[in-house]
């Protein structure tokens, strides 16, 4: 690579086949060595080429996931199961999967409603969800039971997480609740339909007879927790919606507004008995919940305890 060459935060995660939280992850780590153009972080290609060429050997699975284009068909042997959502705990399951089985892993940066609908189409294996019901205060079951209605599933608990709204720093515009998101002087970054993070809105304004309309910046979507706190960052909005961990990488003030179960749900077949037994048994090893909770921000406590099962 040419020393000159540099590459931004989403390049670098789509270089490296991992999401953007985990690239965030190694730069709030001090692995992975970033300079700023204004207040855009940027790469160096002589950095990145020297990453990946130290971590060959001790951390291949963790950087060399591959990714599913959510628009390409997807085709699956016995060995390989699609793993759907962007939290970078999800990456970190993948890893182990691979540790302790033949399965290779495939991941699906792709909301929760879409992935679950992916799941009901047959072309995802392990769905991750944090879908909010204002009807019932529940996450994720609500949904389950009626997109995958006729198929005997197991919804699993993976962490807990705050969940809440992005703000610049030192919050001036003192915004702490949903009914202040329809101020006229407050903009706002939505994420994209589907998504959790959007769903939460959406049925947040619902219970409090909030319109949409009166929401500037409603109809402005991102696809991910980051790009929204970047939005937040560089003052292109004032507010968006989101979780704890990537207010805390990007930079900017988080107002926890609701903790949110993200979920895990896998189809019980036949021939996702070993894989169910499988990830029971890694989310029950104090291994892999010491390295999530190495991580902070995510609250283990009921991690592997079984929501629902349907027969």
């Amino acid at each position: 690579m040419s020393k000159e060459l540099s590459y931004t935060i989403e390049e670098v995660s789509q270089l490296l086949k991992v999401s953007k939280l985990t690239v965030y992850d190694l730069v709030k780590k001090e692995e992975l060595p970033v300079f700023r153009v204004g207040r855009q972080m940027r790469v160096d290609a002589q950095d990145l080429d020297i990453y990946i060429k130290s971590h060959k050997t001790t951390q291949k699975k963790t950087i060399s996931v591959p990714v599913v284009d959510p628009h390409m068909p997807i085709t699956k042997d016995s060995h390989n199961i699609v793993i759907s959502g962007q939290d970078m705990v999800l990456d970190i399951l993948g890893k182990y999967i691979e540790k302790n089985s033949t399965y290779k892993t495939l991941r699906s940066y792709t909301g929760s409603l879409n992935s679950l609908i992916s799941m009901y189409n047959g072309t995802c294996d392990i769905v991750s969800l944090h879908m909010f019901d204002g009807d019932s205060g529940e996450y994720n079951l609500p949904y389950t039971k009626k997109i995958l209605t006729g198929y005997p599933y197991i919804l699993i608990n993976l962490i807990l997480r705050k969940a809440g709204l992005y703000v610049k720093k030192g919050n001036p515009l003192n915004i702490t609740s949903w009914a202040d998101l329809k101020q006229e002087h407050v903009t706002f970054v939505n994420r994209e339909k589907g998504s959790g993070a959007r769903i939460l809105l959406d049925e947040k304004l619902r219970i409090n007879n909030i319109s949409s309309t009166e929401i500037n910046g409603y109809t402005h979507e991102e696809t991910n927790h980051f790009s929204v706190a970047s939005a937040v960052s560089t003052g292109i909005a004032d507010v968006g919606v989101g979780n704890e961990k990537a207010a805390k990488i990007v930079g900017v003030d988080f107002v926890p507004l609701i903790t949110e179960h993200y979920d895990l749900v896998i189809l019980k077949t036949p021939e996702n008995e070993p894989l169910i037994r499988i990830v029971k048994g890694i989310l029950s090893s104090d291994s892999f919940k010491s390295e999530i909770k190495s991580l902070g921000d995510y609250d283990i406590s009921q991690i592997g305890s079984i929501i629902y099962e349907a027969f």
